[in-house]
């Protein structure tokens, strides 16, 4: 049986341990108000463009040409895998990973590259041995994205997809933020860019004709691009709202389950001591009865 000191000792350890995941609680919650409300803004211009765009793309037909339009074989892939950098956030990591890794035995015959951002995707699949295009490390541990290093991150894809031609697909998996206790991992194909056919086109009816300003090429060669740093940038604003929803969910029931074990602890203490008292006075009644 654990002596006294020893019960003390360990109620002290859990208890700075409850203060520790408090604290990443109440972190974890700031930082989610102000990703949550980013994720919010950014949503509806992603999705708006991301629908413009494909439908136009369905509808210009053979006037225009663009590498991140036209559609290639499906032989090779590249995945651009966003987790997070640091753990703790409950199974955030785990399903992003779970859910790349199912694509993966899904599309078995098929060549994979990878472009991981964040350190624990990185990790996982490099001790695999996943052939990388290049990796990015510490754009979201501080829980806030900048726009500039989505657009690094597009280019960086741009360039590995126009010239290598070897590769088919580009495919972005990142976790989608529902709320606070609901992230959903998706798996979305990034390039080349899917055309989304109208339900003009679907039904039979007329189509909408489109009156372009400038010519085709001069549009689509500047907002294609614009259209991958977009989502890029989306991915990343909903994985670390995702990321801080799932931390602090964890830390909470951390600091629950800490709580409860504080109070199984001190039973426990109080049974010891309890004994140790009732010990010591049979013992000074047992002494006073041979003395008499």
């Amino acid at each position: 049986m654990a002596s006294l000191l020893d019960m003390r000792r360990r109620i002290k350890s859990v208890k700075n341990t409850q203060q520790i995941t408090k604290a990443m609680k109440m972190v974890a919650a700031a930082k989610l108000k102000r990703a949550q409300d980013r994720v919010t803004a950014a949503r509806p211009f992603a999705q708006k463009m991301s629908e413009v765009l494909g439908n136009l793309s369905a509808r210009i037909g053979d006037e225009f040409s663009s590498p991140l339009l036209d559609a290639r074989g499906d032989e090779k892939y590249l995945i651009v895998l966003v987790s997070a950098d640091k753990g703790l956030a409950g199974a955030f990591n785990a399903n992003v990973i779970k859910a790349t890794q199912a694509f993966i035995k899904e599309s078995d015959g098929k060549q994979m590259q990878m472009l991981p951002v964040g350190r624990k995707g990185r990790d996982f699949f490099k001790r695999r041995e996943m052939g990388f295009v290049e990796e990015y490390i510490g754009l979201t541990g501080t829980g806030r994205v900048e726009y500039k290093d989505a657009s690094d991150i597009a280019q960086r894809i741009i360039k590995t997809f126009t010239e290598d031609t070897t590769i088919d697909k580009v495919f972005l998996v990142f976790t989608e933020f529902k709320t606070v206790l609901s992230q959903k991992p998706v798996i979305e194909q990034l390039l080349p860019i899917p055309k989304i056919a109208t339900e003009e086109s679907q039904s039979g009816t007329v189509q909408a004709e489109y009156i372009y300003e400038q010519p085709p090429a001069e549009i689509f060669g500047k907002l294609l691009p614009k259209q991958v740093e977009t989502q890029i940038y989306r991915a990343m604003l909903e994985s670390v709202a995702s990321e801080q929803g799932s931390r602090m969910t964890a830390m909470d029931s951390a600091s629950k389950n800490a709580g409860e074990l504080i109070d199984t602890l001190t039973l426990n203490m109080n049974r010891i001591r309890q004994a140790a008292i009732t010990k010591e006075i049979i013992e000074v009644v047992s002494g006073a009865a041979a003395a008499g």
